[in-house]
């Protein structure tokens, strides 16, 4: 089920919605496009909706290797709807090979959307989605590793999500909750990692018009606390910048553990700024949490980098994949494709707010999309948060 507000830093929970009762494994859904998918057992729940193992329909049931899964969220439910405005505009199949094609990119880590429809069953009505199943998370991994990641890895999973960032926002959207918990292994190769859960996907340039910057006190903080953007926190819509500040922070907690400001994630203001003062002096921001002979000098050009961006300039995504490979140069090693896990050595951080070091080296082993927002707060707004065992999507049933 999913964690409590305080491991999330979620201040308020989003409103009550229904929950889609449970199919029989064998229910055949039909999509748009007329193409059938068969049901089979249910691996999970989100906030709103159920998951299941699924696959083409055949006379042969489905099996626990189902290459996807179906969401299932009772029709009148917002977040799924909202979630799918964002995969049937940006993650079609083909627009996902172009992409490759053009960018000269071996993998992007979107997951790969197949189809989506109504379903109705009891007189009820259901709205469903089909995507790529996929593996664990890393928030799993974060935690398996003392909540520790190499540097070697923290810089590779930098790339990879500037990969998949470019490729939304050239779509017109961004994602504005990249976290730990919503990245994904893949089902059938533990070097491929995927950006999930799109409920907070906003369309950030409909029809290639940028929005204006304007503070919107009702919408303050959206977003998981501790990741989100200073423009979130000021009730600003979400843009390119603020994906890029988000990883910033994520990267920063994956290497040292812990950000200075999760000792009062109940308090959004102190949260904020917090952010603020980091922006301000990003040098004293990276002291307070790492040592002097520890400090990632890649991730403070990075937070520069990206500090230097205005609301809605174009991100210099070549510059910013430049800074990430200089640190791997640093350490000698370089983008091998192999994204190697290690154990931290250690018990997680203590709760106090300390100068921490850095990780161990890398040899130890409709027009918006989401843009309301339905639910705030991650994890339960969209209910695309992920099983976290058997390789399976989303969390686990109770």
């Amino acid at each position: 089920m999913p964690p409590k507000a305080k491991a999330t830093g979620r201040a308020r929970a989003p409103a009550k919605r229904k929950l889609a009762e449970e199919f029989p494994p064998g229910e055949v859904l039909t999509d748009t496009g007329k193409k059938s998918w068969k049901l089979g057992a249910p691996v999970g729940q989100g906030g709103f909706g159920l998951i299941y193992l699924a696959d083409q329909n055949s006379d042969k049931p489905v099996g626990k290797e189902a290459p996807y899964v179906i969401k299932v969220e009772p029709s009148e439910n917002g977040p799924l709807f909202s979630e799918l405005h964002f995969y049937m505009r940006a993650a079609k199949p083909d627009l996902i090979q172009t992409w490759m094609k053009t960018q000269k990119v071996k993998h992007l880590g979107v997951p790969r959307y197949w189809g989506s429809g109504l379903h109705e069953k009891g007189g009820k009505r259901y709205r469903f989605m089909v995507i790529d199943r996929l593996g664990t998370d890393l928030q799993k991994k974060f935690e398996e590793c003392g909540k520790r990641f190499p540097r070697k890895l923290v810089l590779q999973l930098g790339l990879r999500l500037l990969d998949i960032l470019e490729f939304i926002h050239e779509h017109e959207y961004v994602h504005a909750d990249v976290k730990a918990s919503n990245l994904m292994l893949s089902h059938s190769d533990p070097n491929q990692v995927y950006l999930v859960d799109y409920g907070l996907a906003y369309r950030y340039a409909p029809d290639g018009v940028l929005k204006e910057y304007k503070e919107d006190p009702k919408k303050c903080h959206d977003g998981t606390i501790e990741f989100t953007s200073i423009d979130a926190h000021k009730g600003v819509a979400p843009c390119r910048r603020g994906d890029l500040e988000i990883l910033s922070y994520c990267m920063v907690q994956w290497l040292c553990g812990r950000l200075p400001w999760e000792d009062k994630l109940q308090d959004p203001v102190y949260v904020r700024d917090s952010k603020i003062r980091s922006q301000e002096n990003i040098s004293e921001f990276m002291s307070k949490c790492f040592s002097s002979q520890d400090k990632p000098d890649e991730i403070q050009r990075f937070m520069e980098e990206v500090k230097s961006l205005g609301y809605k300039d174009k991100p210099r995504y070549e510059t910013l994949r430049s800074v990430l490979q200089s640190g791997l140069k640093s350490l000698q090693q370089k983008d091998d494709g192999q994204l190697e896990f290690t154990a931290g050595g250690g018990a997680a951080p203590a709760p106090a707010p300390a100068k921490v070091s850095t990780c161990p080296p890398a040899g130890f082993n409709a027009e918006t999309g989401a843009a309301e927002n339905p639910a705030r707060f991650s994890g339960l707004h969209s209910g695309v948060e992920m099983l976290k065992a058997g390789g399976g999507y989303m969390h686990p049933q109770s």
